[in-house]
């Protein structure tokens, strides 16, 4: 799932904002050998061309190749044990003659943004598996499925997930430079499609971002009101967590947040071993019973009482009876979630000295998510079968384990919340209030201020997102859906075919000249897609091309399936919004 922690390595950015570059170019009008300075442009300037972003790519990867590495930052000891003291990727040093900070040079606009990447493959592998709902739906989801479609959809998520990072990763080294640096998703969409794409993507992310938060107010509720056995009104918990959230959430810098992210793993791990221990030696918690995976199973015929007495704990080696597709279909988007961590990969990138690094890192948290996950998820479904509620920590039956496990997610969950708010009020903020409407940066006073009154709203959504959509499953599938399996599935395909068209359809002679600031074409149109296409690793390009096709129908499926669940769940009675009576009892 998408990890909050992933800008905890800081948010400032010591070079010119965007405002003092339209200030410096009115002073600045001058041309080098003809050509505009990179430092001298806009962030999002649409006079550069692909060409041009390639070109500044492959200085600044070559410039890593020959930056000195330790003997330990070499050892892959330092992917689980990351260095504290490392600084930032080197370079030349200023110039003696720099001019008191009148007209930033290219020189210094480069030592800025190399200033900026200082986190190592260590730091990204923590970063990576911070996860605070994926471990949690994965026993819901084996249990929607069966043990064998569950652990073969699982590990294909994995794979794919993986391939996933690793076409982003190629697209990023490719695009992103110390003059032109990629700092999102959002990015990579515009520098290969466009601007409206790089707006689509924000609006999804913010969109997943409100969701995730919305999230977390409805699992703290929910732990609160069983750890208070029902005597507090549910909707009271929700605020309760609400106003935690929009208090910790006035934090502007994430780097303020970053141990705490860092030891969400731990507090993860710690719960998810409570609830095991629970599990192995208590009863599920059939009070709960409506709102677990068996309540889609055969019409909800494993959790009926019969005089009073509960059917035994049952388990499926293949795909359980659920009358209609979408409760399989809605199983498999918990699965999702899992994987759903790919909407930051880019900014961890952007913050990472050597980029290079990132798949060593990548693979080896995909690896420890899915070894950890999958025995968590078989375990929990082992004992629990049917009666698996999601989040599963919800679903142990002895009070004692049940009020252990609820305060340690409830710790995590509240640090993750914050963070996802943290991040989402920023990308609102940047991408629609500074950029549409020309608000005041988040580094003035004024900008503090619009701070401090949109954080408010924005945990006032979230609360309404958790109290009128009680039911954790349907929701979450929802947004794995329509947000999650899209950024991790659906767009690295599409970045890397667009990526390689463009760049395989490059001819001799053609290319960006520096000393012009000219970008030299001989065709376009049709011909030159054509030729893009089928050129170098054609065959890969046409298995992305399925492979994006393949996750956007499973992405209408997951949506449709999981938006029946919502409606069924409220037609039963078993989901009520804004009530005092807590979704978990009974």
């Amino acid at each position: 799932m998408a990890n909050p922690a992933s800008l905890s390595l800081g948010w400032g950015d010591p070079r010119l904002h965007e405002k003092e570059h339209e200030k410096e170019d009115g002073q600045v009008n001058a041309r080098i050998s003809g050509a505009i300075p990179p430092h001298m442009r806009q962030q999002h300037d649409p006079s550069v061309s692909f060409e041009e972003y390639l070109y500044y790519a492959e200085k600044t990867r070559e410039e890593e190749l020959h930056q000195p590495k330790s003997a330990y930052e070499q050892s892959f000891l330092s992917v689980i044990f990351p260095s504290k003291t490392d600084k930032g990727a080197h370079g030349a040093s200023p110039s003696a003659n720099t001019n008191n900070g009148s007209v930033i040079t290219e020189e210094e606009w480069t030592n800025a943004s190399r200033a900026l990447r200082t986190a190592t493959r260590g730091a990204i592998f923590y970063l990576i598996t911070t996860d605070i709902l994926g471990p949690y739906s994965l026993p819901f989801a084996v249990a929607g499925m069966g043990w064998g479609p569950g652990i073969a959809l699982y590990t294909v998520f994995a794979a794919l997930a993986g391939y996933s990072g690793y076409l982003l990763w190629e697209a990023f080294m490719g695009l992103d430079s110390y003059h032109f640096p990629v700092r999102n998703f959002g990015d990579l969409g515009y520098r290969i499609f466009g601007p409206y794409m790089r707006h689509f993507f924000n609006f999804l992310q913010a969109l997943q971002l409100i969701f995730n938060v919305g999230m977390i107010v409805m699992t703290c509720g929910q732990s609160m009101s069983q750890a208070t056995k029902f005597k507090l009104c549910y909707v009271v918990c929700l605020v309760i967590w609400a106003i935690v959230g929009l208090v910790v959430g006035q934090v502007r810098t994430l780097q303020k947040f970053g141990w705490l992210a860092n030891g969400a793993i731990f507090l993860n791990i710690i719960c998810m071993c409570i609830t095991m221990g629970g599990a192995a030696t208590s009863p599920p918690n059939y009070q709960a019973a409506a709102l677990s995976a068996g309540a889609n199973i055969n019409g909800g015929a494993l959790i009926k009482p019969v005089n009073g007495v509960y059917p035994p704990v049952q388990t499926s080696g293949g795909l359980p009876d659920q009358g209609q597709f979408y409760g399989s279909v809605n199983a498999a988007m918990q699965a999702v979630f899992s994987y759903g961590g790919a909407m930051i990969f880019p900014e961890l990138m952007a913050e990472m000295k050597r980029p290079r690094d990132f798949l060593t890192a990548m693979w080896a948290a995909q690896a420890f998510i899915y070894l950890w996950y999958m025995f968590y998820g078989l375990f929990m479904y082992g004992y629990q079968g049917q009666y698996v509620v999601n989040p599963s920590y919800l679903s142990i039956s002895k009070y004692s384990v049940q009020t252990a496990g609820n305060v340690f997610s409830i710790v995590a969950s509240i640090i993750a919340g914050s963070l996802y708010g943290n991040i989402g009020v920023k990308v609102v903020y940047n991408n629609i209030f500074v950029e549409l409407f020309h608000a005041p940066p988040l580094t003035v006073m004024a900008g503090k201020l619009v701070w401090v009154a949109i954080v408010p709203i924005y945990w006032a959504i979230a609360f309404v997102i958790a109290a009128s959509i009680p039911n954790f499953s349907g929701l979450e599938g929802v947004v794995a859906s329509i947000c999650i399996l899209q950024f991790t599935y659906t767009f690295p395909p599409m970045l890397s075919i667009g990526y390689w068209v463009r760049r395989n359809a490059l001819k001799a002679g053609e290319g960006f000249n520096p000393e012009t600031g000219e970008t030299m074409r001989l065709d376009g149109g049709i011909r030159r897609i054509i030729r893009g296409f089928f050129g170098r690793r054609w065959w890969m390009q046409t298995f992305n091309l399925f492979f994006f096709l393949g996750a956007l129908a499973l992405a209408g499926l997951g949506a449709y399936a999981s938006i029946e669940v919502l409606i069924l769940a409220f037609n039963s009675g078993s989901a009520t919004s804004f009530t005092c009576h807590s979704p978990l009892d009974g």
